[in-house]
C-alpha cells in the first residue's frame, strides 16, 4: 500500500472491469480480478481434459506457443496462414 493511501483508495485506482449485481448487492470486479478468474478457469479446463484424454498436454504447448509466436510477432512481417 502506498503511503498515505487508504486500501479504498487504492481500490478506487484500479480499473473496474465490470459490476456483478447478487441478491440486490452489486459488486465491483476489477480488471486484475477477471484476468484471475479467467486463467484459473482455463487451468482447470485444460486439467479435466487432459485427464480424460481429450487433449495432449505435449500438443496443446506446442499450439501455445503457436499462437504466442503468431500473436506477438514482428508486424512488419504478415502470419502466413492468416487471411488478409
Amino acid at each position: 500500500m502506498a503511503f498515505g493511501k487508504s486500501r479504498k483508495d487504492e481500490k478506487k485506482d484500479e480499473a473496474s472491469g465490470l459490476f456483478l449485481v447478487k441478491d440486490g448487492v452489486k459488486r465491483e470486479v476489477t480488471f486484475q480480478e477477471l484476468a484471475l478468474s479467467n486463467t484459473l478457469s482455463l487451468e482447470a479446463l485444460v486439467r479435466v481434459l487432459a485427464r480424460s484424454g481429450n487433449i495432449n498436454p505435449d500438443e496443446l504447448l506446442k499450439e501455445m506457443e503457436k499462437v504466442k509466436s503468431e500473436r506477438f510477432r514482428d508486424d512488419s512481417t504478415p502470419p502466413d496462414d492468416v487471411a488478409h
